[in-house]
């Protein structure tokens, strides 16, 4: 039978349910989770359900309309069927469930364990289909896996979902979604006109299976954009081998990276892994990882130390057997940081990599 990850969660409440819907959707669902801690351990899944992928849309968000769209487009789907949570299509080849919701994404808490219960499936992972903004406007294919390492008070509820502190488990289809967009964006020529990059970890929502963010931005022009959202929606069928194509999966033993500092879009690890055929879990840049007092200090304060913790605890639950490593963005840092930071890694059993390691 199948494996999956077991997390320690509380849920407060059921699916609503199913109501009147629009041409897309099914009623609202009201389910929120409480997410206590990281994965503990793996359990075999019962053999009567079966292990899906699912992609998740909402009609809230233009862009995701978009991505949406472009994969009903690719064919092999079945017809909808309504679910109190939303409208879902099944893939006819592969166990994809390609589900369109009216909740906002980020806000969509335990959307995953929903899923499993009116679906009556184990879902492997989330692929999550958003826009993406930033203060530049600037047109860009990007991805990240989510949550909010670093900011405090940990439970509270983030600006933009999840919840301060906690964070989910990467996908291991980080890296190669990436390096399938740079290869497909440069094909088709939107590099041109696009930044085709990554960024780290942040935002909701509070899920317990491996996830990850694929968007478009940044203005309402690239959200609508149809040469877009067909590149992403064949990059993705590709990893997930909807064109005739092996799906990309993860066998242990493989070396999968941590990255450590840097700005929003971490420039130095975006290199490795466009340069590299490494798996990737959580990226923290430097505002993830805060240290409150000076180098006079013997042991740091601040949440630097909890979110290194917590994103090296999901990525290991997300790549079991894993060869973890951390690669810093060493000048992102002051020395008595480095040091802090270092020693706690040899703590967590997390060797170091720098240059021609990485090869």
């Amino acid at each position: 039978p199948s494996t999956r990850l077991v997390y320690l969660s509380r849920h407060h409440g059921r699916p609503s349910s199913a109501g009147s819907h629009t041409e897309y959707l099914a009623h609202r669902f009201l389910a929120p989770l409480v997410l206590e801690g990281v994965a503990m351990e793996i359990i075999r899944a019962p053999p009567s359900r079966d292990m899906a992928i699912l992609l998740l849309a909402s009609s809230q968000d233009g862009a995701s309309l978009n991505l949406y769209r472009a994969m009903l487009e690719l064919g092999g789907w079945s017809g909808p069927t309504v679910l109190p949570h939303g409208t879902m299509h099944q893939h006819l080849e592969r166990e994809i469930h390609l589900v369109l919701i009216e909740e906002l994404h980020i806000h969509a808490d335990g959307i995953d364990s929903i899923h499993e219960e009116n679906a009556d499936c184990n879902i492997e992972e989330v692929l999550i289909l958003s826009r993406h903004v930033s203060a530049t406007n600037t047109p860009a294919l990007t991805l990240h896996a989510i949550g909010i390492p670093g900011e405090t008070p940990h439970g509270e509820k983030g600006q933009a979902g999840g919840k301060k502190g906690t964070v989910v488990p990467p996908s291991p289809r980080f890296a190669s979604l990436f390096r399938g967009m740079l290869a497909e964006g440069r094909s088709r020529g939107l590099d041109r006109e696009y930044d085709l990059t990554l960024e780290t970890t942040h935002h909701g929502p509070v899920l317990t299976k491996p996830t990850l963010y694929i968007e478009i931005g940044s203005t309402e022009e690239q959200w609508n954009s149809k040469e877009a959202a067909d590149a992403w929606a064949s990059v993705i069928a590709q990893n997930l081998g909807l064109k005739e194509s092996e799906p990309v999966s993860w066998r242990e033993g493989g070396d999968v990276m941590i990255g450590l500092g840097g700005g929003h879009y971490a420039p130095r690890h975006k290199a490795v892994l466009s340069d590299t055929n490494l798996w990737a879990g959580h990226l923290l840049a430097n505002y993830a990882l805060p240290f409150e007092t000076s180098e006079d200090e013997q042991e740091p304060t601040g949440s630097w130390r909890h979110s290194i913790q917590v994103s090296v605890e999901s990525t290991r639950a997300a790549f079991p057997g894993g060869n973890l490593f951390a690669y810093l963005d060493r000048k992102s840092f002051k020395g008595w940081q480095r040091t802090a930071i270092l020693s706690l890694l040899e703590e967590l059993e997390v060797p170091v990599r720098r240059g021609n390691d990485l090869n």
